[in-house]
């Protein structure tokens, strides 16, 4: 018998299921860590997780419910402000854990049973879960406690925090490659985020915004997100420029050539540190 021949079927699924084993075991591993040691070192833990976008929620209510008799949507200041912060806090969240995987557990990818794929999807899945969490608690807690009249339309809303997981782990996944090979990359991208806020519709509408501006600021893929998601808020509201494809392709495109880039360069990365 050839020494190059193919083992046979039952072989192979074997040791395919016991990479995808593996793999799931890595990953639940790393985010059992991420856990223990972005929530579990400091006082209150979780709760802090619920405190600041609540305490974010609660200023932007007070400020400007002293300057606008009604909020630019419904009847409710917090329920609007948190419509737009919420999904704003999450993408950035979720994009700057994604973003510093390969740094962040550069000592574990040493081992073969860890890949930079498994980092990834590491500090993805528990960023998108708590943030998912925390969201629920405080669109719960808001529609509870206040009088809002909005009607929820789940598919909508659902829609709107996928295009947002997309989006946040395609952008996270390309800046990981340029993390890794410029650091100043890091502190780069944190400023050029400062003006997002304001450019992502959060304390407005897009319809407040002067057509002129409208054809620039329509680019920017978080609108579309937060559009989305106000959609499913407000049965009322016109969000006819949402394009989730748009979303996806601002996602998809840099997560690609992320995973390209890393599955080409992650050992150059790791012998760099």
């Amino acid at each position: 018998m050839s020494g190059t021949s193919t083992p046979p079927p039952e072989v192979l699924r074997s040791i395919h299921a016991s990479h995808r084993f593996g793999t799931a075991r890595a990953v639940g591993a790393l985010v059992l860590r991420e856990m223990a040691t972005t929530y579990g070192r400091s006082p209150g833990g979780y709760i802090w997780a619920i405190l600041e976008p609540l305490a974010g929620i609660t200023v932007m209510t007070f400020v400007f419910s002293l300057m606008l008799r009604t909020p630019p949507l419904g009847i409710n200041f917090p329920i609007f402000y948190a419509t737009g912060m919420l999904p704003f806090t999450m993408y950035i969240h979720i994009t700057q854990r994604v973003q510093t995987a390969i740094n962040y557990s550069r000592p574990l990818l040493a081992y073969p049973t860890v890949t930079f794929l498994d980092a990834i999807l590491a500090r993805f899945l528990l960023a998108l879960v708590t943030k998912l969490l925390v969201s629920y608690i405080l669109f719960a807690g808001i529609c509870t406690l206040f009088e809002t009249r909005t009607v929820l339309d789940l598919s909508a809303i659902a829609l709107g925090f996928t295009m947002l997981a997309v989006l946040a782990l395609g952008i996270g996944t390309l800046n990981c490659v340029l993390v890794s090979i410029i650091p100043l990359w890091d502190r780069l991208w944190g400023i050029a985020m400062a003006p997002l806020m304001i450019l992502s519709c959060v304390f407005y509408t897009f319809d407040m915004v002067p057509a002129s501006a409208q054809t620039y600021l329509w680019f920017n893929p978080m609108l579309h997100v937060i559009g989305q998601i106000r959609s499913g808020f407000y049965p009322g509201y016109d969000a006819s420029y949402v394009s989730p494809t748009y979303v996806f392709l601002c996602g998809l495109v840099p997560m690609v050539l992320g995973l390209i880039f890393l599955r080409r360069w992650h050992r150059l990365i790791l012998s760099r540190g």
